[in-house]
């Protein structure tokens, strides 16, 4: 369940190939996954139950065969009902490296002149069978399996464009950007300030808001208050420190935030009952 940071900066893969899979069910530490962004592109298929996917302000309950896209930089989160999914975590150098006539598009779609659509259910078929052949390859890991993988990023990306499934950057209006931007200061603050005591003057300041538009903001953006998330943090990030440390539970709770013992125990118990049981 340990996830660190809300912005993930790490190799993926190889040089060569800078690909990553994960094949994620209840027992992952990472089966459900709290708000976060990286500088890859992500893919998700669904092959068991449904998954709710949060991607900035849009919100999408996918089903057993969808297909989720994930592009660079995006805020995202999601939460799994009985799920089985699978992710592919991807550097576009995969196939920005060839000095070809798609390089022209790739480069639309990276710099985010092209908003890609983020949910494709299973009704197309065309993305649905070029994704599935993705995972397979490497799933199996045969020869030429990455080549297989290219042709299928290529694929997938040459449907979305030439059926539509995007749009211009000019339709995504400054005041979305200005709020996920909003929201990824405030995960910051938190992710530096989790040890410390935090008011919530000090995380509304942090965004230059006030109390009541933040409180209301914040609602709106991650569907929890404030100090639910915050506590969702310092839950996560004592739970890492248990399994990876040799602190007692009195030295644990104070360096993540709780001040009580008998309060951190009982946020313990609330996050356990509310989490699919995954450590």
């Amino acid at each position: 369940m340990h996830q660190i940071n809300y912005y993930e900066n790490r190799q993926r893969g190889t040089t060569d190939f800078p690909i990553e899979f994960h094949h994620v069910n209840i027992r992952h530490p990472h089966y459900t996954m709290p708000y976060h962004w990286h500088a890859e592109f992500e893919l998700i298929r669904i092959l068991e139950g449904s998954f709710t996917i949060s991607v900035e302000e849009k919100v999408h309950k996918a089903v057993k065969g969808s297909t989720i896209l994930i592009s660079s930089g995006l805020l995202h989160s999601g939460i799994p009902h009985d799920c089985i999914y699978e992710c592919v975590v991807f550097d576009m150098n995969l196939l920005l490296k060839e000095n070809d006539g798609n390089r022209k598009y790739l480069k639309q779609i990276t710099n985010h002149q092209l908003v890609l659509n983020t949910y494709f259910d299973p009704s197309y078929h065309d993305i649905h069978h070029a994704v599935w052949l993705l995972f397979d390859a490497l799933i199996d890991n045969k020869p030429g399996h990455q080549m297989i993988v290219r042709g299928s990023l290529y694929q997938i990306f040459g449907i979305i464009l030439s059926e539509g499934h995007y749009s211009t950057n000019s339709l995504r209006t400054a005041r979305v950007h200005k709020r996920m931007m909003q929201l990824k200061q405030v995960l910051e603050y938190i992710e530096e300030n989790y040890a410390s005591p935090i008011t919530l003057d000090e995380l509304a300041g942090s965004v230059g808001m006030s109390r009541k538009y933040f409180c209301r903001f914040f609602r709106e953006m991650t569907h929890q208050t404030a100090f639910e998330y915050l506590n969702y943090y310092r839950i996560e990030r004592a739970c890492y420190q248990i399994t990876a440390t040799n602190l007692s539970i009195t030295e644990v709770a104070l360096s993540c935030g709780f001040n009580d013992l008998s309060y951190f125990i009982k946020t313990f118990k609330k996050y356990k009952q509310t989490t699919p049981k995954q450590y």
